[in-house]
């Protein structure tokens, strides 16, 4: 069986849309959860826009263009919670959930060409940066997220679901935590100095010397 376009996956839901371009919103699914934040009654889903021509560019696309190659990269950064020779942990500049921590390799690279050996590492700083956020008091869980669409460099997002908050479970919690509050920056840099400190004990590297947001 030949595999599938972009045009037939078009299509398909092109096919599924109303006269006014519109899809239906899916009651059974995401937004007819308890945790959903949205009233039904009141969504709308946006007219489909037509597919693109192309794939727009990424941010760091060509590797020479991505700010792992400034020479000032290697170097530790405001806002940096741990790093070692090859990856660095950041802080997210704000927040509205108790920790958000960004992983980057030092080295340029996407989801897709990690090379081998930072695979394997990879795989062991996810785990272990996961089990520091959910050793946080306010933390329930850690939520891993990539999307990569804006940027063409690795970068894993771990946001913290809050403890006993349970209508934030889910993957509801992207949208809840656009609306909820900012936290004060001193608990946003205390909660990540507790994973940068507790990552370097358990792997190595450098704690959060450099804990400040940029």
């Amino acid at each position: 069986m030949a595999l599938e376009t972009p045009e037939e996956y078009y299509a398909r839901i092109v096919a599924a849309a109303g006269e006014d371009g519109r899809l239906p919103v899916a009651v059974e699914e995401m937004p007819g959860w308890d945790i959903y934040p949205y009233e039904i009654d009141s969504l709308r889903i946006k007219p489909l826009q037509p597919l693109a021509d192309e794939e727009p560019p990424r941010r760091g696309e060509a590797a020479e263009d991505c700010w792992c190659t400034d020479p000032g990269a290697q170097q530790p950064v405001a806002g940096t919670a741990w790093r070692n020779e090859r990856w660095r942990l950041i802080v997210a500049r704000e927040t509205r959930v108790p920790a958000y921590l960004i992983l980057e390799p030092l080295t340029h690279c996407d989801l897709a060409s990690v090379p081998s050996d930072l695979a394997t590492e990879m795989g062991r700083l996810v785990v272990e940066i996961a089990a520091a956020m959910e050793a946080l008091p306010s933390v329930a869980r850690a939520q891993l997220l990539r999307f990569g669409d804006g940027g063409a460099h690795l970068h894993l997002m771990f946001l913290g679901r809050p403890r006993r908050a349970l209508q934030l479970r889910g993957s509801p919690l992207l949208d809840w935590e656009e609306n909820l509050p900012v936290v004060p920056l001193e608990v946003h840099q205390a909660n990540a100095a507790y994973v940068g400190e507790r990552l370097a004990e358990r792997v190595g590297g450098t704690g959060p010397s450099w804990v400040q947001p940029a």
